[in-house]
Parts: C-alpha cells; sequence; structure tokens
C-alpha cells in the first residue's frame, strides 16, 4: 500500500525525481492519488470500449468527450478539487460497467476494468493502491515509456477537447486514445512495441493539433498580424486565463454593453490576432505575462478572473473570492461555472462582481505584436525566402513551449538577446513571454520574434517549417537553416515533442531540465536515434548553434 504520492510529470518536479509528498504545482498528496485512480479507471473504461468496437459495435460521443476530458482534468495545474475527481471516478466505473453489459466477451479483463468502489474510504483506498499509479510499472523502462506515452495523450487530449469544444470531432483520434490507453495495462508489451508506439503517439498528436486549427480557424478566420495593447482602460475588468477560446468569446458576447473591459492573461494573448475577435470593442488587451506571475498579477487586476482550462496557481486570499473556474479547470473553494460548452455557461454572476470592482491597477504600457500563424506566414514567404536567399536571415530558431518559475528560465530570455542579428525566433505558448517584450527589432520588415500563438498553435510551426522545405525543394525537414530550442513545462509539450518526432525532426535541445520521467534507457533511445539533448549555457549553446 502506497501512503504518499509519486508524480513526476511536470518539469517542476522535485528534485528532478519526482514529488513525494507534496507537488511543486501544489497538489496534494491525496488529490495526486485520486488523479492517479481516475486514470486507472479511464484505463478500464477503455478496456471496454476497445472491445465493444473489436466486437464491431459502436462507442457514442459522449464517451468519447468524457475519455478526453478526464485526460485533461489530470493535466498539471488544471484542476485541484478533489471533489471533482471522486465525481469523475465514480461517474467513469458507472460508464464503463454500464457499457460492459453489452460485451459479448467479458474473460481475461484487467483489474481497471472490473474493480469495485462503493464509499469514498474505499476510493481513498483504492487510490493508495499500489496497483494504481506511476510505480505500478516496476521496470523502469517499462515504467517510462507507459509514462512518457500517458503524458503525451494527455496533451493530445487537450487539442482534441478544446476542438470538441468548437463542435469538431474526429474519431480515429478518439479510437487510437482509448486503444492506447488499454494497451497501457498490457504487461506482455514489449520495450520496442512500446517505442512504436511513442512515435504513433506523435502521429496522433499531429491529427490533434490539426484538428484544432481547423477548429479555430474555421471558427474565428486565420490569425492576423496584430498589435496587442498591454496597457489599461479606467474601466472595470475581467481577466481570462488558460485556452479555450469558445468560452472567452461567449463571455465577450456576455459583457457586451455591461461597462466592463476583457483581458486576456497569459496562453490567452493570441486571441487577439483572430479576425472574429477584433469586432469587440470590449477586447481591450492583454493584462500581465505567464502562468506563474497570475500571483501578483492577479491581485493587482483588481477584477475577476476566469480561469478556462490549466496554469492554475494556488490563489491567495487576496483575490480568491474573485476566481471562478470552468471547463476542466477547478480549485477547491473557488466558484465553478458549469456548462459542458461555452453556449451553455452563463458568466453573469462574474460581470455583476466586476461592475463592483476598481478598474485594473496599470503594470505596464505599449504593445506587443503577434499573429504569425501559418496562412499569414506563408503570405509573408515571398519576403521570407528572399531574405534567407540574400542572407539577411541565416537561421530560425523554434523556440516554443512553455515558461516556469525557476531561475533558471531566464536562460531562454539570455539566449534570445544573444542571438545573431540575423536569426528570427518562431515561437508558440507562453515561453514567449521570455522574450516578446524585447526590442529585437525585425529584418527587412519580418519582426525577429514570430509569435503563431497559444502552445495549442504549435502545429503552426511545422507547417511552416514543412513549406519553407518545399520551398527550397529539400528532401528533409532536418536540411533546414532551422534550430530547434524547446523550452518544456507540461504535457502539451511532451506531445508537442512526439509530434515532431514523428515527423522526422532531429536534434531537437529540451530544457530547462530533461524530463524526470526519462529513464537513462530511454533517454539514451531519444538521443541516439533523434539527437534529443539538454541545454547548455548561453554563452557555449550560441557557439554550437552558430559555429
Amino acid at each position: 500500500m502506497k501512503s504518499e504520492m509519486f508524480c513526476f510529470q511536470c518539469q517542476e518536479t522535485a528534485g528532478n525525481k519526482g514529488c513525494t509528498v507534496r507537488g511543486v504545482c501544489g497538489k496534494s498528496s491525496n488529490t495526486a492519488n485520486l488523479q492517479d485512480l481516475l486514470i486507472y479507471a479511464t484505463k478500464g473504461l477503455s478496456v471496454v470500449t476497445s472491445r465493444l468496437r473489436a466486437e464491431g459495435k459502436t462507442v457514442d460521443k459522449v464517451t468519447n468527450h468524457y475519455i478526453t476530458i478526464n485526460l485533461f482534468t489530470t493535466i498539471t495545474n488544471a484542476n485541484f478539487d478533489d471533489d471533482v475527481f471522486v465525481s469523475r471516478i465514480i461517474e467513469t466505473l458507472n460508464m464503463r460497467d454500464s457499457l460492459k453489459k453489452q460485451l459479448t466477451n467479458t474473460a481475461d479483463l484487467h483489474d481497471a476494468a472490473t474493480f469495485k468502489i462503493t464509499t469514498i474510504d474505499e476510493i481513498t483506498s483504492k487510490s493508495q493502491s499500489e496497483k494504481v499509479g506511476v510505480l505500478a510499472s516496476e521496470n523502469e523502462d517499462v515504467r517510462s515509456l507507459r509514462e512518457l506515452i500517458t503524458y503525451g495523450l494527455k496533451g493530445a487530449a487537450a487539442y482534441v477537447e478544446h476542438a470538441n469544444a468548437l463542435g469538431y470531432e474526429n474519431e480515429d483520434i478518439d479510437i487510437f486514445l482509448q486503444d492506447t490507453l488499454a494497451k497501457l495495462l498490457d504487461d506482455s508489451l514489449t520495450v520496442d512495441q512500446l517505442v512504436s508506439l511513442t512515435l504513433e503517439t506523435g502521429k496522433f498528436g499531429v491529427e490533434g493539433m490539426a484538428l484544432l486549427d481547423t477548429a479555430n480557424t474555421k471558427t474565428y478566420g486565420n490569425p492576423e498580424i496584430t498589435k496587442v495593447n498591454i496597457g489599461v482602460r479606467n474601466r472595470p475588468g475581467i481577466l481570462v486565463s488558460g485556452h479555450d477560446l469558445g468560452d472567452i468569446e461567449k463571455l465577450l458576447e456576455q459583457t457586451k454593453g455591461t461597462g466592463v473591459d476583457v483581458y486576456t492573461h497569459g496562453e490567452m494573448l493570441p486571441v487577439h490576432y483572430y479576425p472574429e475577435f477584433k469586432k469587440y470593442d470590449n477586447l481591450v488587451g492583454n493584462y500581465g505575462n505567464a502562468w506563474w506571475k497570475q500571483k501578483e498579477e492577479f491581485e493587482k487586476f483588481n477584477g475577476p478572473i476566469l480561469m478556462t482550462t490549466n496554469c492554475i496557481v494556488p490563489p491567495t486570499d487576496s483575490y480568491k473570492d474573485k476566481m471562478f473556474t470552468t471547463g476542466a479547470a477547478g480549485y477547491e473553494g473557488v466558484k465553478h461555472i458549469s456548462g459542458s460548452n461555452a453556449s451553455e455557461k452563463d458568466f453573469t454572476q462574474i460581470i455583476k462582481l466586476a461592475q463592483q470592482c476598481e478598474p485594473p491597477v496599470e503594470i505596464e504600457t505599449g504593445e506587443i505584436i503577434g499573429g504569425f500563424a501559418h496562412e499569414q506566414v506563408f503570405a509573408l514567404a515571398d519576403t521570407v525566402v528572399d531574405a534567407v536567399k540574400s542572407g539577411a536571415i541565416k537561421k530560425f530558431i523554434v523556440m516554443a513551449g512553455c515558461d516556469g518559475r525557476q531561475k533558471s528560465r531566464s536562460y531562454y530570455t539570455d539566449f534570445a538577446k544573444a542571438l545573431p542579428d540575423d536569426t528570427v525566433i518562431l515561437t508558440a505558448g507562453c515561453a514567449k513571454y521570455r522574450y516578446n517584450k524585447l526590442n529585437l527589432g525585425d529584418i527587412g520588415g519580418v519582426p525577429r520574434v514570430l509569435d503563431a500563438g497559444q502552445c495549442n498553435d504549435s502545429y503552426s510551426l511545422a507547417l511552416i517549417a514543412l513549406k519553407l522545405k518545399e520551398i527550397f525543394a529539400l528532401e528533409d525537414v532536418n536540411e533546414l537553416p532551422i534550430i530547434y530550442n524547446i523550452a518544456w513545462y507540461e504535457q502539451k509539450a511532451v506531445i508537442v515533442l512526439l509530434a515532431l518526432l514523428y515527423l522526422g525532426v532531429k536534434d531537437i535541445h529540451l530544457g530547462p531540465t530533461l524530463p524526470a520521467f526519462l529513464s537513462p534507457n530511454v533517454a539514451n533511445v531519444l538521443v541516439e536515434n533523434f539527437g534529443i539533448s539538454g541545454i547548455g549555457s548561453v554563452e557555449d549553446d550560441i557557439k554550437l548553434f552558430f559555429n
């Protein structure tokens, strides 16, 4: 019987080994164990759905979506509310047992597909079982690969959930997610088979990104080059953080004519790039920086804050009563806006609270520029190609990914400052906040920082690379003058990495540390087959990349 947690799914895991008492993210050992049990139960449900399909039977959209949200809910910094996990565990088991009645063959089902619980004490006991959680896999390399795949599935589920919320579906991805969850319980799979499954996860990661890209652009248009205000107006405001575009659209509709402004925060910054959002004059600008600075920034904002997805830092009492969550996000004691999609959500209580609040305290002024997703860069292709051919642009640096609170992440700011003037940064995700406000200038009118959007928009960077490969008539994407120096924090960055590996990209530098869940042998496979490596000092890496 395990009594403490073990979690090493994020970059900031304790000692780069694993959190065993309390998560660096702020989750308790009880929350961590309940998340492990929810994943275990979801694997059991997936065993059942996979068998149903093998028997020629169908699995409905409600079940597919439920499994996707289960994965998303356990992503780092998404949900800290134990009651939510208890409810989802019970609902998952009920769904599993109901579907199991449709099976012709129920022989040899795994414990995850058969275990019973009826009380809270039994849930707690099962969540602490040695059969549940990361350490259930005794072989270090099998454990490493299973967790690498699991975190890739969680990242893919985040993309898929956002697409589903906008009405876009790809059942092939749902089937893969569920089949793979079931396979992660199969002790007969060899290390080589798990390595192959890891790359297949990357393939479906690409498909998930493509689905979300289609959902976003069909719904809101292709992002455009946009200057975003980072100051404030003298009116009450609501601050929206996370990633869900449907949620902020619904909030903007409901705040029209109320005298309340709406500001984006963190990964919501790219909302400003979409044509459909430009019609809202109450969408004022972006307030603050990456997720980890939210405690000081949320307090200064004065008004209510809506967290639409992950990226929650445990709130302080100074603003906890003004914080709201929705969707997969949750925090104990924080008010939750219910609704399975944005169209069902009523934000009236947030708006009324905002009307009683003081305007935000201005923490900076000026503008930042973004909107360089794939179609916008394709429109600039001639300019970019001419700059490359003339030598004005020597190299592109992909610096996508996540930001975090470790002091070592100042590396990325210093690295951006140290880059030669003939280089261009391609970015997506909140890692950009380390350098998107620096005055790095432009090259022949092309800004030296091209922001494609959220971490969810990393697909754009892959499309841009493939387009350049086509334009320059190259056989291999690795022949392009592109350096990959990616910062990671959580599981969406893991699926981006696996997607790049599937696309054949090699020599990716990953920092500020390599994942703790990579065993030495698995890390060696990635190094030998794909050239994965960590980062060094800024000085050494500049010499490495440009000599």
